[in-house]
């Protein structure tokens, strides 16, 4: 507005935007890589393009097991209801064959020797009705059938064999739903971050697993795996690159005892995909670990699997988790409300194969922190004493301006006489 007017030249306006924008910082964000696992555990993987779709239905009791429930429900409904329709059917052509539906035979009697082939069925409505009656075991004794038609029995015996079939697979599909491995995975927690810090002088990326119920995991056993975008010698890229990866384990077999949240350990040794990675380098690397919990549910005998992944993101360099087991009266008590809560160690900021070729650094490390540590206490020690002397100082004050000054009365006489009230 100032330019368009003359007052200031605009090649200084132009001028001095430039020189603005020159000294403001370009800060381009880095493209958040998809992640592989979520941290609920689902798969991030989306099926494109599949052209041979039938084997999907050669085995249909999986495909029923992992549909939806409402897709379920619908089909569960569906095939009951179209096989009594179809038998309805069925049953109302044999009475139709039969004559059962001729008006002039309703009011026949035994006596002129006729039996129709299902008593009482006139219409395709009471077809329905015995349809119904005969497939889930009702009788409500109106509709019966009788020994005039050997076709009838067949379609009975059809019918039963083909009922029983639907209810064993329709009730086993509900049951593999409620009953899945994956829901007992629900009550296996995991820490939402996970540490890199010195354990027993060594650097160790760390997380904290959970089970809140009471029925154990039996045969609980964790697998840690690395996955990242790699270029093969030849120059092939591997999008989704996978590597296993040790957990320290004092125990020979794998399998863990989940009575407890347990902090699960990986040394950076040599053999780990986290050698060469610094604190300075974890900030810029494009990985993600996978943590996978496998075990047998005590109470159903069903094998499940948890599963969860970290990011660079979501390692802390440098901390350590809180304890949140205690002894309360005999009984060991566990606070989830700490379950995630980390706080800061000393650790040295350099690479595994660094703090291996030169221990040096670990020990300056940990004497920096020591001396850091006692000059914090020296500063709180002398905070706490500059209080005291401050608080005693004030305390005289108070009981100095509470004594009550010396005064002389002067009697009439002239004699004086001092008195302290």
């Amino acid at each position: 507005m100032l330019a368009r007017k003359s007052i200031i030249p605009e090649e200084y306006v132009l001028a001095r935007i430039a020189a603005e924008n020159l000294r403001k910082p370009r800060i381009r964000d880095r493209p958040r890589k998809a992640r592989f696992i979520a941290k609920n555990g689902a798969c991030n993987l989306a099926h494109k393009n599949i052209r041979e779709q039938g084997r999907f239905l050669q085995d249909i009791f999986t495909t029923l097991v992992d549909l939806k429930w409402r897709h379920t429900l619908v089909i569960f409904t569906m095939s009951f209801l179209c096989s009594w329709l179809l038998f309805a059917m069925m049953w109302w052509l044999v009475a139709f064959a039969h004559g059962d539906m001729d008006p002039s035979t309703e009011n026949m009697t035994n006596s002129t020797k006729w039996t129709p082939c299902v008593t009482c069925v006139r219409s395709f409505t009471s077809a329905f009705l015995f349809s119904i009656e005969v497939q889930v075991t009702i009788g409500f004794g109106g509709r019966m059938m009788t020994e005039e038609c050997p076709l009838a029995i067949t379609v009975l015996i059809l019918q039963n064999i083909v009922g029983l079939i639907i209810n064993a697979v329709m009730l086993g599909c509900i049951f593999m739903k409620t009953a899945q491995a994956h829901r007992r995975a629900e009550t296996l927690i995991f820490s939402r971050q996970a540490v890199i810090a010195v354990r027993n002088g060594k650097l160790c990326f760390m997380f904290r697993v959970g089970d809140l119920r009471k029925s154990m995991i039996i045969s609980a056993s964790v697998r840690i795996q690395v996955v990242r975008k790699t270029t093969t010698p030849e120059g092939e890229v591997i999008p989704i690159h996978q590597v296993d990866i040790p957990v320290d384990n004092p125990i020979e077999s794998n399998n863990i005892f989940l009575v407890a949240p347990l902090i699960i350990c990986h040394v950076i040794d040599k053999r780990s995909p986290l050698y060469d990675i610094s604190a300075a380098d974890l900030a810029i690397q494009d990985l993600e670990l996978i943590v996978i919990l496998e075990g047998v549910v005590e109470t159903t005998g069903i094998t499940t699997q948890a599963r969860t992944s970290y990011v660079a993101e979501e390692i802390l360099w440098g901390h350590r988790f809180v304890p949140i087991v205690t002894e309360e009266e005999g009984v060991y008590a566990v606070d989830y409300s700490k379950f995630g809560n980390t706080i800061k160690v000393a650790a040295p900021r350099c690479s595994a194969r660094e703090l291996d070729e030169k221990p040096s650094i670990l020990i300056q490390t940990l004497q920096k922190s020591e001396l850091s540590h006692q000059n914090s206490l020296r500063k709180r020690n002398s905070m706490r004493r500059n209080n005291s002397i401050r608080r005693s100082n004030s305390m005289r004050r108070t009981n100095s301006s509470l004594i009550v000054p010396k005064v002389q009365f002067i009697t009439p006489e002239g004699s004086q006489s001092a008195s302290e009230t």
